[in-house]
């Protein structure tokens, strides 16, 4: 094996001039028949580490992969550049397996995707045991353990290949894995003397926002608004999924669900709109997960407060995957982290302290009022003392007042309500709202009310939200989740001590924030050329990113290729999407260049 053929497969088979950082050491190390443990970001190369020694190697490559969907998606992946991939899933009847087994004893597979549940079947082993196979591949190999967040017992199995194939290089892939995860991947997958490979958690096209939640939907709104293109908005529950959905969709935004309490063919359909471009939103719990592959999402939301950082992570890093800039938003609120904290408490699991203290590092990232990705890769053991210069606190950086007068308002409005209010009532108290809940209650009485009628709404529930994070309030979530004062909050009312605040965000989405950073290139010949991928994905029932990513279609609109030779030079474009595709992308090309 020489270097000369690595890349040449890279360009003739996939489309790309160089390997990204750690890949082509991977890949040389596999074809060595040594173990692999890759851990890479989503969207970072982590599948051309096995779909190159699966072109070059003569035998069978093997990948295990958690869910049917992204079997799925990742065969046809394989298949758009000319790969021979099979996957072997419950969604096959019987006639459709016999023909994979027999394209597989013919030397006519290159890949097979299989789930883990079916690969330990002893019928199935038997088979697999005479086929020449070259690589066995873990996909999402954190569901190997207990420690990482989508364990799996049946992944936690598959420590059995190892015995059944003890001379076949496994290599396992993961995005996200702290040290303890990435310990027992290996532990449990028996990996001997592997070559690892940690990439840097760093998604630098994704753009970090925080904002204090109030009115969420009017946020998201607002936010969709200033953005284009596809994205996600993660909630905490069903019911939450399905309000956002309803009343999104009542605005006019092309939008479906997906949560657990919705048909096995709903979610399949869900999925299959979103990937295939026929909505732009997909309004989600997390089990809207691992199963998505689509390279174009513009932006993440979330909703609520994800309960730990490696799933905040894997959510994020759903958005931008074609390399793009991108943006995560999250609306952080002290009352959805209290009732977080009490859940945890509250479980029966053993490993509420690790559960806590991981949700305590998700609060932290919340908080920050230093660069979010200093603290987000910091967690992961990846020690940053740059600022990244794409987070809103970087790029808007926050400002402190003092702020003892807010606070004493806000703490004395609570103290005059007897310790019964909840933050939407203080708010509503300070600002004066003479709404019959409040003059039942006599509220409308009391010395603070109106007191704060010169601020936005936005504003007192962001300084409400740093009083508890500084210990002067705290939710009690036994009883209606009302506002107490704590010992800590008498000097303050005194004025006996000087508290300095930081001025509250109030959107996401002020003028410095509003323009994502991107390449320069044709804006008017990017929306033909999607139009075209469109129509074409449509004709042969795929996504449209299968055809070409959007990062493609930039390149495309900046570089205006127009003859065959200058098409392959585009990022993305191998020989196979040359022969199927070329012809009508250069003639749009061509066509729209002489228009000008």
């Amino acid at each position: 094996m020489t270097v000369d053929l690595l890349h040449t497969t890279l360009k003739n088979t996939f489309g790309y001039s160089h390997f990204r950082k750690g890949q082509q050491a991977i890949i040389e190390a596999s074809l060595a028949q040594q173990d692999c443990l890759v851990l890479m970001p989503t969207g970072g190369g982590k599948s051309l580490c096995y779909q190159v020694p699966a072109v070059i190697n003569t035998g069978l490559t093997i990948v295990v992969s958690p869910l049917i969907s992204l079997m799925q998606d990742q065969m046809e992946q394989c298949l758009a550049v000319g790969i021979r991939a099979d996957m072997i899933s419950s969604q096959l009847d019987g006639a459709e397996i016999t023909q994979v087994y027999q394209r597989l004893h013919n030397g006519q597979t290159d890949i097979l995707f299989v789930a883990p549940e079916r690969i330990l079947q002893p019928y199935f082993i038997e088979r697999l045991s005479e086929l020449d196979i070259s690589l066995i591949a873990v996909d999402e190999a954190h569901c190997v353990s207990h420690w990482g967040h989508d364990f799996r017992q049946d992944y936690r199995n598959l420590g059995q290949l190892r015995q059944i194939f003890p001379y076949i290089p496994i290599m396992a892939l993961t995005a996200t894995a702290d040290i303890a995860t990435r310990e027992d991947i290996q532990t449990q997958l028996h990996l001997k003397q592997p070559h690892v490979h940690l990439a840097s958690f760093d998604r630098p096209n994704i753009r970090y926002t925080v904002i204090s939640k109030f009115k969420p939907l009017d946020q998201i709104v607002r936010f969709i608004h200033a953005h284009e293109g596809s994205g996600i908005i993660y909630c905490s529950s069903r019911n939450k999924v399905d309000e956002v959905r309803t009343k999104l969709y009542a605005k006019g935004f092309k939008c479906g669900a997906y949560h657990a309490g919705l048909t096995q063919e709903e979610r399949a359909q869900a999925q299959r709109d979103f990937q295939n471009d026929n909505i732009d939103i997909m309004v989600a719990t997390v089990a809207f997960g691992m199963g998505i592959n689509k390279s174009n999402v513009r932006y993440v939301v979330h909703h609520d407060l994800p309960r730990s950082i490696e799933a905040y992570y894997q959510e994020t890093g759903r958005a931008g995957r074609d390399g793009l800039a991108s943006e995560a938003l999250l609306l952080f609120d002290e009352k959805d982290a209290a009732r977080i904290k009490q859940w945890i408490e509250s479980s029966e699991s053993h490993r509420i302290e690790v559960e806590l203290e991981k949700f305590e590092a998700m609060e932290r990232f919340g908080d920050a009022q230093t660069c979010r990705r200093q603290v987000l890769l910091n967690y992961f053991s990846e020690a940053s003392q740059t600022q990244c210069g794409n987070c809103d606190v970087c790029i808007d950086p926050p400002k402190h007042f003092d702020g003892l007068e807010s606070a004493q308002k806000v703490l004395s409005c609570i103290y005059r309500m007897r310790q019964i209010g909840t933050i939407n009532q203080v708010v509503e108290v300070i600002k004066g709202r003479q709404l019959q809940r409040i003059v039942e209650q006599g509220y409308d009485k009391l010395s603070t009310f109106g007191i704060g009628k010169d601020k936005a709404d936005e504003y007192w529930v962001n300084i409400i939200n740093q009083l508890i994070h500084k210990g002067y309030l705290f939710i009690d979530i036994t009883n209606y989740a009302v506002l107490r004062l704590t010992d800590a909050a008498k000097p303050i009312l005194r004025g006996e001590q000087p508290l300095t605040l930081a001025v509250p965000r109030l959107s996401g989405t002020s003028k410095k924030q509003q323009k994502l950073a991107n390449v320069s290139y044709d804006k008017e010949l990017f929306a033909k050329l999607k139009h075209l991928r469109k129509r074409l994905a449509d004709e042969i029932g795929k996504p449209p990113y299968v055809i070409f990513s959007d990062a493609s279609l930039v390149d495309m609109a900046q570089n205006l290729p127009m003859e065959a030779s200058d098409f392959l030079f585009v990022s993305g474009v191998g020989q196979v999407k040359l022969e199927r595709y070329g012809d009508q992308f250069i003639n749009l090309i061509t066509q729209h260049v002489q228009s000008q």
